[in-house]
């Protein structure tokens, strides 16, 4: 077969191909096509050329189409309907919509603020499906890999920030946690006590110190972390009953307050550590995807209506 090279051939010829093999006339296909005869017949010739076929051959009673033309018919109107769909606007439509959505972020962060929207999604997009993935040390680097289609977090991206977008979620201070008969509990909390206290941490890749080590350092104090854990899920557990303090974002505290007697307490003055920011993040490939952005807009009313007014 020979090898036809696109660059070569002008494809809006095929829409008039398409109209005069319909019309099997130049000067009606003309008329529907809004051009002029001479423009639909010097459209014809190069066709003629392009398919090194005649297309149309001339009877008694007008144009009849060639064995080629009559083969090219239905494929052509399939193929031209197919370009259309690939160049008109995407549609969506939440309630017939069945696509996953992947998100991830660290358990009790997510726990936060995800169920209540995906039961809101719901109700509009009943197909819709989702995924809260487990995140493996950088959910940056998931919305980068394709892996995840958005990421709740409150640390800033280390890597891949061009390629990413962001609004803000919400906004809270750290506080300390520890079981209600620790015996820190009910008191002002000092800066040499928290120091001295043996520490849980929550760590997302496992290793090195955490920020708070590094905030002590700068005050010249250093804390022992006894006990590491992957998530805030099971903090109440390893706070109850033990003398283990945790420092966590002041939500994920309270939530973890509720299942627990669990006792928490701000932190010393002296470590004036600044409130954490919490992002909805998504990647530059989905940034115009209207299923994406239909998410991102009922997250948004959805985080207004909490707001005090």
């Amino acid at each position: 077969m020979h090898q036809v090279n696109l660059r070569n051939f002008d494809l809006n010829l095929l829409v008039v191909l398409d109209r005069l093999l319909e019309e099997r006339h130049v000067s009606r296909a003309a008329q529907l096509l809004n051009m002029s005869q001479p423009a639909v017949s010097r459209a014809l010739t190069r066709l003629r050329d392009g398919f090194k076929d005649p297309l149309l051959v001339r009877t008694a009673d007008g144009y009849d189409l060639s064995a080629r033309a009559l083969a090219l018919k239905a494929p052509l109107k399939v193929h031209l309907k197919q370009l259309e769909a690939l160049i008109s606007q995407p549609q969506f439509d939440p309630a017939t919509d069945d696509r996953l959505i992947r998100i991830t972020g660290l358990d009790m962060e997510l726990s936060l603020y995800i169920p209540k929207l995906i039961r809101i999604l719901r109700q509009q997009a009943p197909n819709m499906r989702f995924e809260i993935l487990r995140q493996e040390g950088d959910s940056f680097s998931m919305l980068d890999q394709d892996e995840a289609d958005f990421c709740l977090s409150g640390i800033a991206p280390g890597h891949s920030e061009s390629r990413l977008h962001r609004f803000h979620v919400d906004t809270m201070p750290i506080v300390c946690v520890m079981d209600a008969q620790h015996p820190l509990a009910n008191q002002p909390l000092t800066l040499k006590d928290y120091a001295a206290a043996p520490h849980g941490l929550v760590s997302i890749t496992g290793k090195g110190p955490g920020f708070m080590d590094k905030v002590l350092a700068e005050q010249g104090h250093q804390r022992q972390v006894m006990v590491r854990l992957a998530g805030f899920t099971s903090v109440a557990e390893y706070c109850s009953g033990s003398n283990l303090l945790f420092t966590l974002p002041q939500r994920v505290a309270e939530r973890i307050a509720a299942e627990q007697p669990i006792w928490i307490a701000p932190l010393p003055n002296e470590l004036n550590l600044p409130q954490v920011n919490f992002y909805w993040y998504w990647h530059e490939r989905n940034h115009q995807d209207l299923r994406c952005m239909w998410i991102r807009e009922e997250f948004q009313r959805m985080l207004e209506k909490e707001k005090p007014r």
